[in-house]
């Protein structure tokens, strides 16, 4: 969420943030000032009146000293007046509600402003890459003769089974069984524990949160069709970031506590609407995965935000070293960043039957976008100055099945496929999942 003092100053940048952003337009930052407005003038007039009904009411009672219990013509006329106020107060006040519910509901669709040093662009096609890295032993390559992409080789392997995932669940569902399970499930507990050796509290969160938190993470109103909604309204989440960054809504952290560098695993679903016919076979999209997410508070400091969104970009790219998968570094473009950014990296792994570097995380730095709609605040350490609103960050530390893709595919060998050797103590130090 926007300052609105920023809005009121400078409606230009945001507008111009809807442009390069590509997210709702110019004429809802005009329609917002407008309700703003209109909610102000409600309040200043009802101001008014409140100011006049006090001095009436100190009116009356000196009139009812003197009369006495008589009547006279200026207290019947205060009392009237008094009535009609107490009738304007209600319609002034039933205004200033519906132009509030507007100004809100249209503050929940603007972008935030961009660092002006990233990148002005459409799409992904216009990210810039900053680096990329890879082992020798393990470059990025096309895949060889005799090899198989992950579909065929967790076939032959008998660790990936599709048919009895969509018999089970339907289109993009899965199974992965056997050695393939522990592979997967070594992955997600070796990026929690080099979180947690670096500092970042373990949590077990809810997967099932509220309609608030995930307005207040910012995923809804825009991303409501891509989420699962239950009956009774409570939502699944997509992503553990929505539990982390709500843990302290409706709080005043101490700065001295801060930052709070949080991780989480946790299923996570998504429906992939608009993504119709767009990698329909095999791991790359599908509606249930796990994912362990990282995610920091933070004091509101520039300098800090920038260095904290290096380090869990850092964290992530030292588990992609530690299983030796070459990867590259993007800078996400305005355009393909999202709404609440002010800053955004993408990490691509390679997975060599795509012939390409595929997106397996995403770091964002959203300075107080998060922080203002879950009203997390901070109390500075003098304890004079005003509670300001928190910055947040977050970024994927791994996510399974997807980064299975380029496991299996780099590391199969003609007895099967190696296990990365940063994982076999979560394997009981098994060295390849060989073939039946």
């Amino acid at each position: 969420m926007l300052d609105p003092k920023l809005l009121r100053e400078n409606p230009q940048a945001v507008k111009e943030a809807t442009r390069v952003k590509r997210i709702a337009s110019p004429q809802a930052v005009d329609d917002w000032l407008k309700a703003d407005e209109q909610r102000r003038a409600a309040q200043t007039q009802a101001d008014a009146l409140r100011a006049e009904q006090k001095k009436l009411g100190e009116r009356v009672g000196q009139l009812k000293r003197q009369l006495k219990g008589a009547v006279s013509p200026e207290l019947e006329e205060i009392l009237a007046r008094s009535n009609q106020i107490k009738q304007q107060l209600a319609t002034l006040a039933d205004q200033q509600a519906a132009a509030e519910a507007q100004a809100l509901q249209i503050m929940l669709t603007l972008p935030a402003i961009p660092d002006p040093t990233w990148p002005v662009g459409a799409d992904a096609n216009d990210n810039v890459v900053v680096r990329q890295w890879a082992d020798p032993a393990l470059p990025p390559r096309r895949l060889g003769d005799g090899e198989k992409d992950h579909i065929a080789l967790g076939q032959a392997l008998q660790i990936l089974d599709f048919d009895r995932g969509v018999k089970l669940a339907g289109s993009r569902s899965y199974v992965v069984r056997g050695a393939g399970a522990r592979l997967y499930w070594a992955i997600l507990r070796f990026a929690q524990d080099l979180l947690a050796q670096r500092g970042y509290e373990p949590m077990v969160v809810p997967v099932l949160v509220t309609e608030q938190c995930m307005t207040g993470t910012g995923y809804f109103p825009a991303g409501r069709d891509q989420a699962y909604i239950t009956q009774d309204g409570s939502v699944l989440v997509g992503t553990s970031e929505v539990p982390l960054a709500g843990f302290h809504a409706d709080e005043i952290l101490r700065e001295e506590d801060l930052p709070r560098r949080m991780s989480a695993l946790s299923t996570c679903f998504r429906r992939e609407a608009g993504a119709a016919g767009k990698d329909t076979a095999g791991l790359y999209r599908v509606h249930q995965f796990d994912k362990v997410e990282q995610v920091i508070v933070h004091k509101a400091d520039e300098a800090e935000h920038i260095a904290l969104h290096e380090e869990i970009i850092a964290n992530a790219e030292a588990i992609l070293q530690a299983l030796k998968l070459p990867y590259r570094v993007v800078k996400n473009c305005t355009g393909d960043m999202g709404q609440g950014k002010w800053r955004m990296y993408d990490i691509e792994t390679w997975m060599p039957s795509r012939v390409a570097y595929g997106e397996t995380h995403s770091g964002s730095a959203l300075k107080d976008f998060q922080a203002r709609r879950l009203n997390i605040r901070y109390r500075p350490k003098d304890r004079k100055s005003a509670t300001q609103f928190c910055y947040t960050l977050n970024n994927t530390a791994i996510a399974c099945p997807r980064i299975l893709i380029s496991v299996l595919e780099l590391y199969q060998q003609p007895d099967g496929v190696r296990v990365p050797d940063v994982l076999r103590p979560y394997m009981a130090d098994i060295p390849v999942i060989a073939r039946p």
